[in-house]
């Protein structure tokens, strides 16, 4: 990483995935009661699991761990975007709501995606 990252909350992936969770608990309000203890509290636990893992990982202040806990994040961004595609085909979301979390969940995902590029190789 560079020496201007200071903070987990220094990095633009942490930013934008900070961005999706709001998003996500704004649109999950408007779920039907139904879903509320289910889709919609599935959504709002992958969401904040982005952002919070990649804060993790930072602050370990360890390469591996860093780039194990961006791996997760990655994988809680998939889960989200599963559980929106369903959110929009259930009819619970519309696509206007839903693009713009779509293209921050491939914005995240290709800056973490760099970010683990520039990470020092594990040795083996």
């Amino acid at each position: 990483m560079t020496e201007t990252v200071q903070s987990y909350r220094d990095l633009i992936a942490w930013q934008r995935a900070m961005e999706i969770a709001k998003k996500v608990y704004v649109v999950t309000a408007k779920f039907p009661k139904t879903e509320m203890y289910a889709l919609a509290n599935q959504m709002q636990r992958a969401a904040v699991s982005i952002p919070s893992n990649i804060a993790e990982g930072q602050a370990r202040q360890h390469p591996g761990e860093f780039r194990q806990f961006l791996h997760i994040a990655l994988g809680s961004a998939a889960e989200l975007d599963t559980q929106l595609r369903l959110a929009l085909e259930f009819g619970y979301v519309s696509e206007p709501e839903a693009q713009p979390i779509f293209d921050l969940i491939v914005e995240v995902r290709k800056i973490t995606y760099g970010i683990i590029r520039k990470l020092p190789s594990p040795t083996r």
